[in-house]
């Protein structure tokens, strides 16, 4: 126990000194912690009476930079005050030049598809005027005569529009842009802008002392106008030649009516749409240009076609009246077959006219001597006259004869005078009816055609030699075979293998892609006397008929190959069209009644009709106008020719109208 209560004694003393030992550490630690705190409040309340040393000469800097801060902030203030105000200007200047370039983009979208004249120059004019602000405007255009002529005036306060659509006539005069010796005309600002090719800008033409502005004052003084700014601007296509000037006057502040300058940059989008309005001006230049050579070229071929024969001399002119006359009457139509039908704009009419003058220019063609044959006989002359001269012959032959046996004696001479007698009158006789088949009818009865070919037994005598003096061609017709020994019986009339031409492309229509089916005879030509005697009607034979018939195929084949525009693509069709039936069996295609248009319908009866009532044909007499509808009433019962189309020639008075003015009057007669 004793032991145990040591122990416990001896622990406790030593925990009692850990105590101590603790508490000074704790102490000492404080302590320590107390002091660093104790130096660090020093340094603060060193720092604090530093601050409030300079305390003083800082708020008078703080004041300071407070006013300079303020300063700056005002003029940070106004800077954005302009800044904003610069802002809005260019603003209003951005969308400005936006509005101008949309202006200049719609106005050019417009010149390049714009097709007439007038509405171009107007377009071009009132462009340039809403785009400057002008109050008055003038286009001026260069003539093929190198001549300046004003086209159209606007002045917007006067209210004043001469020229181009108005309808009112301008009468100021043209400005030539050379002088009689050849040199460019300076003496007046127009011509000078366009031979200089540069663009006048002038602020005050009061102030101008320069003759070439006299002009001006001139025009002011005439209309009641006081012109003080000027802008004249050139029509310059690239690489090209001045087509025209533009004159702007009295340019117009936005919103204003006071005038004003034209400013550098109106000048600028003035000279880009004089850039455009000079190329569209220049295109529909060419495009007039080209229209006016296709319509002269067309009048050429039509009327070189006419001129080529004296007896249709006018034909494919009369017949593009006709046609005419009658596309009107047609287009006219509310109701009835035609109440659908219509040309829809002029290129419409003038493919349709086109049409109608180049229907027969295939017949440059075909021979004169075929298009003219008159007579059976005919080729380049009418052989007729060669006939006659054999009978000649045989009429001195007859009276040799009759003069041998009178010096014979053996035979009285009563007999010999009537044998010589009915000699002559049997050549009379047979020459007639020769002479007679040779003019051609209506119908050649088999009875004639036997007794041509008994007369052509008869034999005449030749003496001299037929190859002497003949051309190249004839001598390759000519048979092979040995001459004859002279003289040589020959008959009167002969079909020999000479009269007879070949024909050198057995197969012209080649592959044939158009389709065509008219017959092709074997010969080109043949010229037997006794072969075109016999002809049953009218004076052509199989190859004279399909010679004349091919003009229609040269018509279209001549007019396929022409690179016709869009607007013109249906002439050949048309004009190729105007001998074919509704009942198919026309030519050369021999279309059916739905592959024939209307149009070509209109030329075929057109052309019908102007064949009947043509008084100058040498191979038929003329019909009078009850005639010719009589014969063409057959032609519809017949299915050649369109019945609505003759109802309507008859009805609309087209045909009397026509009548008065091309037929002779004997010809003019009652129609039922």
């Amino acid at each position: 126990m004793t032991q145990e209560f040591d122990a416990f004694q001896e622990e406790n003393e030593t925990l009692q000194r850990a105590e101590a030992i603790l508490a000074e550490s704790v102490e000492s630690v404080e302590r320590a912690a107390f002091e660093t705190q104790v130096k660090a409040y020093r340094k603060l309340i060193k720092s604090l009476q530093r601050l409030t040393r300079h305390s003083d000469r800082n708020e008078e800097r703080i004041k300071l930079q407070q006013t300079e801060l303020e300063q700056a902030h005002e003029e940070l203030s106004r800077h954005a005050e302009l800044l904003d105000l610069k802002v809005q200007e260019r603003t209003r200047e951005l969308s400005w030049e936006r509005s101008k370039l949309e202006q200049l983009v719609q106005v050019g979208i417009g010149l390049s598809s714009e097709r007439n004249e007038d509405h171009l120059l107007d377009r071009i004019l009132t462009g340039a005027m809403e785009i400057s602000g002008a109050d008055w405007g003038m286009l001026y255009a260069r003539t093929d005569n190198d001549q300046l002529v004003i086209k159209i005036i606007r002045v917007n306060s006067l209210k004043m529009f001469l020229g181009g659509q108005s309808g009112r006539p301008i009468v100021f005069p043209a400005l030539s842009m050379f002088l009689k010796e050849g040199q460019p005309n300076l003496d007046h600002i127009v011509t000078r802008v366009a031979h200089q090719r540069i663009t006048i800008n002038v602020t005050d033409v009061a102030n101008e002392t320069d003759p070439q502005f006299n002009t001006i004052r001139r025009f002011d003084k005439a209309v009641g106008y006081q012109s003080r700014t000027l802008l004249m601007v050139p029509l310059l296509p690239r690489g090209g030649e001045v087509v025209g000037v533009l004159q702007l006057m009295n340019a117009r502040a936005p919103g204003s009516d006071d005038v004003v300058a034209f400013s550098k940059e109106n000048q600028a989008f003035v000279e880009a749409l004089s850039s455009q309005a000079a190329i569209a001006l220049s295109n529909q230049q060419l495009i007039s240009s080209q229209r006016k050579l296709m319509d002269a070229f067309v009048e050429v071929i039509s009327v070189a076609v006419d001129a080529k024969s004296p007896y249709t001399g006018g034909h494919n002119q009369r017949v593009g009246e006709l046609a005419m006359m009658l596309g009107e009457a047609v287009c006219a139509q509310q109701k009835g077959p035609f109440a659908e039908f219509s040309f829809a704009n002029e290129e419409e009419w003038r493919e349709f006219r086109f049409s109608a003058l180049l229907h027969d220019c295939g017949k440059v063609t075909t021979p004169e001597a075929v298009v003219d044959k008159a007579t059976k006989l005919e080729t380049v002359y009418n052989r007729i006259h060669e006939v006659r001269t054999r009978f000649e012959l045989l009429w001195r032959d007859a009276e040799i004869d009759y003069w041998q046996k009178r010096a014979e004696g053996t035979i009285p001479v009563a007999t010999l005078d009537q044998e010589l007698a009915a000699a002559r009158q049997r050549l009379q006789d047979d020459f007639a009816f020769v002479a007679e088949c040779n003019v051609g009818g209506e119908f050649m009865s088999q009875e004639r055609v036997t007794r041509l070919k008994e007369i052509a037994t008869r034999r005449w005598m030749r003496h001299f030699d037929d190859w002497l003096g003949i051309s190249q061609e004839e001598a390759l017709l000519r048979p092979t075979q040995e001459k004859p020994e002279l003289p040589v019986a020959e008959p009167l009339l002969a079909d020999r293998q000479e009269h007879v031409v070949p024909r050198g492309n057995a197969n012209p229509f080649g592959d044939n892609p158009m389709q065509f089916k008219i017959p092709v005879p074997e010969s080109l030509y043949n010229r037997g006397e006794l072969y075109n005697l016999c002809i049953s009607r009218g004076t052509l034979t199989a190859e004279d008929r399909f010679k004349i018939s091919d003009h229609v195929i040269q018509t279209y084949q001549m007019l396929n190959r022409l690179p016709f525009p869009k607007g013109l693509k249906r002439v050949p069709e048309y004009a190729g069209s105007h001998h074919e039936t509704l009942n198919g069996k026309g030519y050369p295609r021999q279309l059916t009644a739905e592959q024939i248009s209307i149009p070509a319908r209109i030329l075929a009866v057109a052309d019908v009709f102007e064949a009947l009532t043509a008084c100058d044909r040498p191979y038929k007499k003329a019909k009078t106008l009850s005639e010719a509808m009589k014969i063409m009433s057959f032609m519809v019962k017949d299915g050649h020719i369109d019945a609505d189309l003759f109802e309507l020639l008859k009805k609309s008075g087209v045909g009397q109208e026509y009548a008065k003015r091309f037929l002779l009057p004997e010809q003019l007669d009652h129609v039922a």
